[in-house]
């Protein structure tokens, strides 16, 4: 088996003891953004899987939008991304 050469580490461990790795990210043409997909970026980001601007750039997102995905799961936690309940956690 082959494995391809990335910068950063290939894995890391989440506080709770779960691992996280770069076969756990959404592939890079997602077009639907669930609630899931979004919270396992901002893990990756957040834990040092992935760098935010790689993270940008492969899933074609803006720096505001990735921001918005980051302050709601620090602010009210992952249930805060479904589009459902947006406007309950959203600020006037």
């Amino acid at each position: 088996m082959y494995l391809k050469k990335v910068d950063g580490p290939r894995q890391v461990t989440l506080p709770d003891g779960s691992m996280i790795s770069r076969a756990d990210l959404p592939p890079a043409d997602t077009r639907r953004w669930v609630a899931s997909r979004k919270a396992v970026v901002v893990k990756a980001v957040v834990y040092g899987l992935i760098s935010e601007p790689e993270a940008l750039e492969r899933y074609a997102l803006s720096p505001e939008e990735f921001a918005l995905w980051r302050q709601a799961i620090e602010t009210h936690g992952e249930k805060a991304l479904r589009v459902t309940t947006i406007q309950k956690y959203r600020q006037l």
